[in-house]
């Protein structure tokens, strides 16, 4: 690996089928960088961070995080040298609190059996190290909520939460603003650009405003393979980049 780079893909291939999803799919990125990943739906995006998280096993190529070779490691052992994903659906216990949610993941981190929760419950450290993260996404008011009740918004952003709490070195976001209103798509994107310079941030998202008002560099996938890597107004002005996915209406505002 080059030095700097936290993340290096080379060449991954995943079919289902005679699909292929990625198709030799290579992509870096740096460490305490925002790196987000863009594309025409069905090019491969959710693939390719399943492949990085570990959901997935890849066909042929190599993944380097960290200086480590992770392509063959499971998931819990890519958490826990410090690869987090959240999801493109949320996912939280919705029938505990705030506190309780992001407790867990404080627990599951230390190693510790989710089935342990009464112990869990009494451990003051753990549940203080909760409530740092939870003024950390801006919950700070609801820790004591139960999370299904939280707006859609907050319960993407106590997502954000859980995948912090692993303490991660690179966080993998699939779309952290989908389904969200104007203003939890800005409370999202303040939370994301906080984290700039705290951990390094991989994220699949469709809001291109998004997209150029928080990345440092972008990759661009189509048909399962990165077609383009560079600065916003690298991506901008790409030629392929713009006839494949960002069309007319970006180049009228180039």
């Amino acid at each position: 690996m080059s030095p700097g780079v936290l993340l290096q893909v080379d060449g991954l291939v995943k079919s289902y089928g005679g699909l292929r999803a990625t198709d030799h799919a290579s992509l870096s990125v740096q460490a305490g960088e925002i790196h987000a990943l863009i594309g025409p739906n069905g090019a491969g995006k959710t693939t390719l961070i399943q492949l990085i998280s570990g959901a997935l096993a890849p066909d042929a190529g190599r993944i380097q995080f960290d200086g480590m070779d992770i392509s063959r490691m499971p998931m819990y052992q890519r958490v826990a040298h410090g690869l987090a994903r959240s999801f493109q659906i949320t996912s939280i216990f919705s029938r505990l609190s705030v506190l309780d949610n992001i407790a867990l993941a404080v627990q599951a981190h230390a190693g510790h059996s989710l089935n342990f929760w009464r112990p869990a419950r009494r451990d003051a450290g753990r549940y203080a190290l909760a409530v740092d993260v939870a003024q950390r996404v801006g919950l700070a008011l609801q820790i004591h909520q139960l999370a299904g009740a939280l707006s859609h918004g907050e319960q993407r952003q106590l997502e954000v939460g859980l995948a912090l709490a692993t303490r991660p070195k690179l966080l993998l976001l699939d779309e952290p603003m989908a389904g969200m209103g104007p203003d939890e798509s800005e409370r999202m994107l303040n939370l994301l650009q906080s984290l700039r310079g705290e951990t390094t941030l991989l994220l699949i998202e469709h809001d291109m405003n998004a997209v150029f008002r928080l990345a440092d560099r972008i990759s661009t996938l189509v048909a399962g393979r990165v077609i383009a890597c560079g600065t916003p107004d690298d991506i901008r002005q790409h030629p392929e980049v713009r006839r494949a996915y960002l069309g007319d209406d970006e180049e009228a505002r180039a």
